[in-house]
């Protein structure tokens, strides 16, 4: 399966029987299992590597899966997702090497990893598919984007994206691009929360109650999303509907362009993708 493969197959159901071990269980790893338990996945063939003796036992009481420190416990398991710090990856891919034959599936949601760093580190043949997820995948709004690596078949994908539809959207990409998906949805949700910061802030400054600018301001970034998922409109069309010539919101927008914060924007995604990039660059 090549990276270049169009990203409009549809997601696979979780199949019935199959194990997955998850290594790493910080925010987007306990987010990953909680998915998995809620999408239907049985807990007894969710298997977490964790070594913090205290966070096991939370983890294990709040979702009944079996939780090991010993990363040898993998090799037991059909899919391995990595949810480990880029950082900390090498050390990984050293400990699972033995562990890890081809036939099981490497998911590796470390940011700017690539599938053939992961690949060199494992033994020969086995797959590894790249993941962005987000944190909105908290609350099932993910959007994770996926890639294939060089022993990736059609199996191996729809497979990923089954563990990840369970917390939101999947959208298959050409690996050459998931340095961009890092900038634009793997940071994305910061620059928004932010933007949501200010607005509090200019609310509070302008003499409302923090409660109500903050009930105001979330309310507006949420509705304002679901008009533009759910109306299919340009962006640029839907501002244009709010800004009447002359009137406050195009007095704003003055603002807001004088202070270039549009090339801001762009400034500081690319600023994530270089970061993203030079990730890999540290490992190697």
């Amino acid at each position: 399966m090549s990276a270049d493969q169009p990203a409009d197959q549809p997601a696979a159901s979780l199949s019935a029987g199959t194990t997955t071990a998850v290594i790493g269980a910080g925010v987007m790893g306990e987010t990953l299992i909680s998915g998995l338990v809620r999408g239907g996945h049985d807990p007894s063939l969710l298997l977490v590597v964790e070594k913090r003796v205290d966070r096991a036992q939370v983890l294990a009481d709040r979702y009944g899966v079996r939780v090991v420190d010993d990363l040898a416990a993998v090799a037991v398991a059909d899919t391995v997702a990595l949810v480990v710090k880029p950082q900390d990856m090498s050390e990984v891919l050293a400990e699972v090497r033995d562990h890890v034959v081809p036939g099981q599936l490497v998911v590796s949601l470390a940011a700017g990893i690539t599938t053939a760093f992961v690949e060199a580190r494992l033994q020969p043949g086995v797959a590894v598919v790249r993941v962005m997820p987000n944190t909105p995948a908290l609350v099932d709004e993910g959007m994770a984007a996926i890639s294939a690596g060089s022993h990736c078949d059609v199996e191996h994908l729809a497979r990923a994206e089954a563990m990840l539809a369970v917390t939101g959207k999947v959208l298959r990409v050409p690996e050459k691009q998931q340095d961009a998906v890092t900038a634009i949805s793997g940071s994305g949700p910061a620059y928004l929360f932010f933007v949501v910061e200010a607005m509090i802030e200019a609310g509070v400054h302008l003499g409302l109650p923090r409660s109500t600018a903050t009930e105001l301001v979330v309310q507006t970034v949420v509705g304002s999303a679901t008009l533009l998922r759910e109306t299919g409109e340009h962006p640029t069309v839907l501002r244009e509907q709010v800004t009447s010539p002359g009137g406050t919101t195009a007095a704003a927008i003055r603002e807001l362009e004088d202070h270039k914060v549009r090339a801001a924007f762009i400034t500081a995604m690319e600023a994530a993708r270089n970061r993203s990039v030079a990730l890999a660059r540290d490992e190697d």
